[in-house]
């Protein structure tokens, strides 16, 4: 895969992350500057916290196209909005697009600097989760992540395949397709059929 195509696959989990805060500061009746506040944090939360972990320069300083998407994205989720029908559900799907797309690209990133699969699929996870919980948190909403349903799992699903495959040497863009399509499909099931991970015993 070309980096200019992975350059592309980044760009659109920015624009679909950003539109899912974009739309959670909607539905708070917040007004263009807060929603394209809040726009900001799932669009370049996780991979800001991945690479101040990694110890490398931060993506949207070095390249700042990921904030002018996640601009764009916020203005036209703020005008937009009445024309959907329900924002709750389409903020839910472009999340989990954004969760699956993030956490593959996040594990790839973190597989190139270390060389560790550990690191790896920890730094897919954060890419992946942490941007959601922090728009979640000040949106005064329950962070996805904490709530009954699978969420964070489906990232780790998504991080974990594309090392695997990584490792089997299966060519790098059949590995990001299938990794998000994995991940993608196990948060679909959740959202879907109401799937969740078991509770303790009481």
């Amino acid at each position: 895969m070309t980096l200019d195509l992975i350059a592309l696959f980044d760009l659109f989990g920015v624009f679909v992350f950003a539109i899912s805060g974009a739309l959670a500061a909607v539905r708070k009746d917040m007004d263009i500057f807060g929603v394209t506040m809040i726009a900001l944090f799932p669009a370049v939360g996780g991979g800001t916290l991945r690479d101040i972990i990694l110890d490398v320069p931060v993506f949207w300083v070095v390249d700042t196209t990921p904030v002018w998407v996640t601009f764009a994205a916020a203005v036209i989720s703020f005008f937009l909005s009445p024309l959907l029908e329900s924002r709750l559900r389409v903020l839910i799907w472009a999340d989990a697009f954004g969760l699956a797309l993030f956490a593959v690209l996040g594990a790839g990133k973190a597989l190139d600097a270390t060389g560790s699969v550990l690191i790896a699929v920890m730094m897919g996870v954060a890419t992946g989760v942490v941007g959601g919980m922090i728009r979640d948190v000040v949106c005064n909403d329950l962070p996805l992540v904490l709530r009954r349903e699978i969420y964070a799992t489906a990232a780790f699903a998504g991080a974990g395949t594309f090392c695997l495959l990584r490792g089997l040497n299966v060519q790098e863009d059949i590995s990001l397709w299938v990794s998000v399509a994995g991940a993608f499909a196990v948060r679909a099931a959740g959202i879907l059929l109401g799937l969740s991970l078991p509770r303790p015993p009481r």
